[in-house]
């Protein structure tokens, strides 16, 4: 039986994981690190409230099998430019070097399509730079999962992403070869294909979206 820590647990991709790790026999306890406190009324969930701003502060509880990272933002939410460099950037590498040190075994991190340390823009570029800094962690199992738009019912409504997730999907059709990692994916699956890939056996590190999807099918 296993330890899954998820950070980001309330989010779009992260609440799915979160009811998919509950149902999953593999796992007898889900640490969820979390900044409000809430409540899940079930025996495997321990919640952690989590002072992000010291994460430090809380590497005696960041122990485990698996951890999955979920956490994200938008300009439009953290519009200040630290904030939005702490949140995309310098805690996930800090949460990396903190399970890698604790021995968890496996980190798998909802990166994005396109995402190069070389961007002009910080979101793709935050997102290059967090997975370098995976790969040189060397964890035994690493999943670094880059979905093109994600479907499925959000807290918050964004206009732009909805346009664009409906030009992509009626664009679908015309996505082969190369193009079909464009193709937008279910925020559940890309949750299913997490923690698929942290229990198999996966050569690969780097997941794009067309492989995901294939991987929660099977």
């Amino acid at each position: 039986m296993k330890t899954a820590l998820v950070f980001g647990s309330t989010g779009l991709v992260g609440s799915h994981l979160l009811d998919q790790l509950i149902k999953n026999e593999n796992y007898n306890k889900i640490k969820l690190f979390v900044r409000s406190e809430i409540i899940i009324n079930d025996l495997k969930v321990e919640i952690v409230k989590t002072d992000f701003n010291n994460i430090e502060k809380h590497k005696e509880e960041m122990t485990g099998d698996h951890c999955y990272f979920c956490i994200g933002t938008t300009k439009q939410n953290s519009p200040d430019k630290d904030e939005y460099r702490k949140v995309e950037l310098d805690l996930p590498k800090q949460i990396a070097q903190i399970t890698k040190s604790n021995s968890v075994n496996s980190f798998v991190f909802v990166s994005s399509g396109y995402a190069d340390p070389n961007s002009s823009g910080d979101y793709l570029k935050f997102k290059g730079l967090v997975e370098e800094e995976l790969k040189r962690l060397s964890f035994n199992k690493l999943g670094i999962m880059r979905p093109s738009f994600l479907i499925g019912d959000r807290k918050e409504k964004r206009l732009g992403e909805k346009l664009g997730i409906f030009v992509f999907k009626l664009l679908s059709p015309l996505f082969l070869g190369p193009l079909k990692k464009m193709k937008p994916i279910q925020s559940e699956k890309v949750a299913k294909a997490m923690i698929k890939i942290s229990n198999g056996d996966f050569r690969q590190q780097v997941f794009e979206s067309n492989e995901i999807f294939e991987i929660s099918n099977n």
